[in-house]
């Protein structure tokens, strides 16, 4: 189970702000391309599932890793996200070549595969898979220090939409309820503006409009 803070920030301002100030704590800046697998008839996106391969780096044709993930039953109250998740990582090369044409991801000898075919009926003859599209990212990962907080690392993301940009920062957490105090109690001394995150970047994709 992933257990992540979610919060929104209302504009490139706020992000612009919020960046500028983390910016001594900032350890990585990662540009991420997300694509996303289903059937013709998306019987993965009727179950509340997302398969998704990440792939990292700032050069479409030569991603520096991938990974890719199966996301399930996710729930968002109050700014904690709690969704059910099972990743492992990818050649970069065959990640691409899978995004490039979704039929090779069928014949991987994956774990993830394999549970997608068995529990949802994914990837074979019957139900090839196709690529969805998606979007791109990039994330700002920050360290809180052990006097600031819990020691936390926290994410800010700009997520580019074919049909808008969203910005969030995130921390994922097995104390969701500390860790939004500490992410509160910093955002309001940085002066930047936020609210609970209503909805996750897949279900934005999927709606393809900017969800609150």
């Amino acid at each position: 189970m992933e257990v992540e803070v979610k919060l929104r920030l209302p504009d490139a301002a706020a992000h612009r702000r919020l960046s500028a100030y983390l910016a001594p704590r900032l350890l990585r800046t990662d540009a991420q391309r997300n694509a996303f697998f289903d059937a013709p008839a998306r019987p993965l996106a009727a179950a509340t599932a997302a398969l998704r391969v990440r792939l990292y780096g700032p050069d479409d044709r030569a991603p520096s890793r991938a990974v890719l993930a199966l996301k399930r039953r996710p729930r968002m109250h109050a700014g904690v996200s709690r969704v059910e998740e099972v990743e492992e990582p990818l050649d970069p090369a065959l990640a691409l070549a899978c995004v490039d044409d979704p039929a090779r991801l069928g014949a991987l000898d994956s774990p993830i595969v394999r549970l997608v075919a068995d529990e949802y009926g994914v990837g074979g003859d019957a139900a090839p898979f196709v690529c969805l599209g998606g979007f791109r990212n990039t994330r700002g990962v920050y360290e809180l220090g052990e006097g600031e907080g819990l020691g936390l690392v926290l994410e800010l993301d700009e997520t580019h939409f074919d049909f808008g940009t969203n910005y969030e920062l995130e921390c994922e957490t097995a104390e969701p309820d500390q860790a939004k105090e500490v992410l509160e109690r910093l955002l309001t001394v940085a002066g930047v503006p936020y609210e609970y995150s209503r909805s996750n970047k897949f279900a934005c994709f999927m709606a393809g409009k900017l969800l609150p």
